[in-house]
């Protein structure tokens, strides 16, 4: 690569302030918007968003932002802050599946909060959004998939994300753009070993990312500046927290041709990504060779190191450790025919009968998926039966990859599903016709009432 990465990312970012649509990408947009209200408004239910929520009012601030944890306004690094936290929590949030970022958290709350508190547009919220994406999932494609052994790639890349969103919104040229991202870099962080345990870490991290990443973009709108070499230099952001520099030539390929957020996966699933080919082939065996959860003697999962490292999890307590127990994920999908919101109710947690089948699954790295991680996220299965019966499965993809993407209308059954306990039937579908085909962004919604 010739050119430093920076301000390549940069000048491409600042583009989307007035660039036209790429045919087919507003749509792509709406939809990924629409996926973070799904994962978001379940989310601002529970904490730790409705504990630093009430922890926080004294600091909300003045402002036009709106915090859907508790409904009022405020400041945009405030309302970034606590809405980011709430769309990771319920693990729905969306994947750009090449490069393992869960790109909607952090650039989707710093946007809408920066968008809210300036009177913006929809379709400038949208291309805020487009920018925030694409640098964001380029960058992560620099330092993957080494990154991700230590780091969580939402917290750390999320940051820069929701830099660039923020800035686009502030209408920063590229020079700004580029040390808001410079000044994103260095605020960044998340441990993984913060959701390979115990809890509330996990959704913390793209609501710092959220706020850090909009206070990154104000402080580079009035002059503020960042190193120019932070993303590659020997001592910067990709060197300190993968093996190399940066695989640029790579995460820059294509740029302005292909757009990360037309090419998102949306989860089908309630849980960590890395049991969806589990699930998704477990699905597939049944479909072909029905049984029972009765009929099953054992079941094995081989996957990437990502599988078997973060979700063999053969006890669990709390319902962060079951979203991330390929066993536990496995027994609810037998038992009840799908992992969704309800799979983590304190009674399914809690239920014998699905701790009493979590021994019989297991799970190993299987040496040859490990190098296609993680464009290719693929699981082989064995099911062996009480009968004696022995099937294997090899399950080459996830249902909401861009290989089988969730369709609009499957998109807008899981918005339907995830929203309509909070908001209601009609709040729901007001919101989704409103982010499909609306030119104004989406204000206070209004609750449904919480059941007694």
């Amino acid at each position: 690569m010739t050119a430093p990465p920076l301000p390549v990312l940069a000048a491409h970012a600042a583009d989307w302030r007035y660039a036209a649509w790429p045919e087919g990408l507003e749509h792509h947009a709406r939809r990924a918007l629409l996926d973070w209200f799904a994962a978001t408004l379940p989310g601002a239910r529970q904490p730790p968003a409705t504990l630093l929520a009430a922890a926080l009012a004294d600091e909300r601030g003045e402002g036009s932002a709106i915090c859907y944890v508790d409904g009022q306004r405020g400041s945009a690094r405030h309302a970034a802050l606590l809405n980011g936290i709430a769309s990771h929590t319920v693990e729905f949030d969306d994947i750009h599946r090449d490069s393992g970022l869960h790109p909607g958290s952090p650039t989707v709350a710093a946007a809408l909060a920066v968008a809210q508190a300036r009177g913006a547009s929809m379709d400038a919220l949208l291309r805020a959004m487009a920018a925030g994406y694409e640098v964001g999932g380029r960058i992560a494609l620099a330092v993957q998939p080494s990154h991700y052994r230590m780091w969580h790639t939402t917290a750390t890349v999320g940051t820069i994300a929701a830099a660039v969103a923020a800035a686009v919104l502030l209408d920063c040229d590229a020079n700004q753009v580029g040390h808001a991202i410079a000044l994103a870099a260095t605020m960044s962080g998340g441990l993984q070993q913060a959701f390979r345990g115990s809890g509330m870490s996990k959704p913390m991290h793209p609501g710092h990312a959220a706020e850090a990443g909009v206070l990154a973009a104000r402080a580079a709108a009035v002059g503020i500046t960042g190193a120019p070499d932070v993303l590659d230099g020997p001592a910067g952001f990709a060197a300190a927290t993968s093996d190399s520099t940066g695989r640029w030539d790579l995460a820059l390929a294509g740029l302005g041709t292909r757009f990360v957020i037309g090419e998102m996966t949306f989860k089908n699933h309630g849980c960590c990504g890395h049991i969806f080919p589990a699930l998704d082939g477990l699905l597939a065996m049944k479909a072909r060779q029905p049984f029972r959860p009765e009929d099953v003697l054992r079941i094995h999962v081989a996957g990437y190191r990502a599988t078997a490292e973060m979700c063999d999890r053969p006890s669990v307590r709390t319902e962060q450790e079951a979203r991330f127990s390929m066993q536990y994920c496995v027994a609810a999908l037998l038992h009840h025919g799908a992992v969704r919101l309800n799979a983590f109710t304190p009674e399914r947690l809690h239920d014998p009968v699905l701790h009493a089948f979590m021994p019989r699954v297991s799970v190993s790295l299987a040496p040859e998926l490990v190098d296609a991680y993680p464009r290719r996220r693929a699981a082989r299965l064995r099911l062996e039966l009480r009968d004696g019966q022995v099937f294997e499965h090899e399950q080459p993809t996830r249902k909401g990859d861009p290989e089988d993407p969730l369709t609009d209308e499957e998109l807008d059954a899981k918005f339907s599903e995830l929203t309509e306990p909070v908001l209601g039937k009609l709040g729901a579908m007001t919101l989704r016709d409103l982010i499909r085909r609306g030119a104004e962004l989406p204000g206070p919604v209004m609750p449904a009432p919480v059941p007694m």
